[in-house]
């Protein structure tokens, strides 16, 4: 059994600028992926300005449009909270959730930033797996500070299988050895190809600024969807991957 699994920096909904608010565009594009686990960042869980300055603002609450029927189970992280509403990170799953907890990794009060950890029963094989989402900071500093948070928050769940998946921000390449190293985690894709994707800007991608790590599970595939409608969409790619779970 593979667990096929997207990543996604949905950028609120927005195209690259602000310009056009194409969430429903979105939401079809990541169907026809047919992924088992979406782990989204930059999801809005209410914003009542747009509501009003948006004609077609289909909801506020973007995870439960994006789950919709597909993805029954899901999970969000509330980090940025301002007086209009706020945003975070989400998992959707088509595997129930059994227990789900977000962490705050902030560093500083412009940038308010969370480790979203989840775990789902794979109902085929009866086994838990944890899934975790996040979005680092922009700057060295923070980044380097959150990667420690995350390995104090991981370290023990070493005896379980999970996967950590989101926009790190990581242009430089200097966080991935660190989390392998503590954690005892591969980056899919430079595990399988050699070197890590990239996811930004979309319409013509130069930096490497997301990751998928993997800890006791075994990766087969790992893309980058680069078609033209993805381009057109967020300001990030997403990233594809799939498990084979019962390897």
């Amino acid at each position: 059994m593979k667990l096929k699994i997207l990543s996604y920096n949905i950028h609120k909904g927005f195209t690259i600028g602000n310009r056009d608010f194409i969430l429903e565009q979105i939401r079809l594009a990541m169907r026809e992926t047919n992924a088992d686990i979406l782990f989204l960042q930059e999801v809005l869980g209410d914003h009542q300005d747009k509501k009003c300055k948006i004609p077609d603002w289909k909801t506020a609450i973007q995870f439960e449009y994006l789950a919709d029927t597909v993805w029954p189970h899901f999970a969000y992280g509330k980090n940025a909270v301002y007086p209009e509403g706020h945003h975070g990170n989400a998992v959707l799953s088509k595997f129930p959730i059994v227990d789900w907890q977000n962490h705050t990794i902030s560093t500083n009060r412009f940038e308010h930033r969370g480790l979203l950890k989840t775990k789902v029963m794979i109902p085929q094989l009866e086994k838990e797996i944890l899934l975790c989402c996040t979005h680092l900071d922009l700057t060295q500093k923070g980044r380097d500070m959150q990667t420690d948070m995350i390995v104090k928050h991981m370290a023990p769940e070493k005896d379980m299988p999970w996967v950590l998946v989101g926009d790190f921000n990581d242009w430089n390449k200097k966080l991935s050895p660190k989390i392998e190293h503590h954690l005892g985690a591969k980056e899919v894709f430079k595990s399988l190809h050699g070197n890590y994707p990239r996811t930004f800007p979309s319409f013509a991608p130069l930096l490497s600024l997301d990751r998928i790590f993997v800890h006791k599970l075994t990766p087969v595939t790992a893309i980058a969807l680069t078609d033209n409608h993805w381009k057109n969409l967020s300001d990030h790619l997403p990233l594809y991957v799939e498990i084979d779970l019962a390897a």
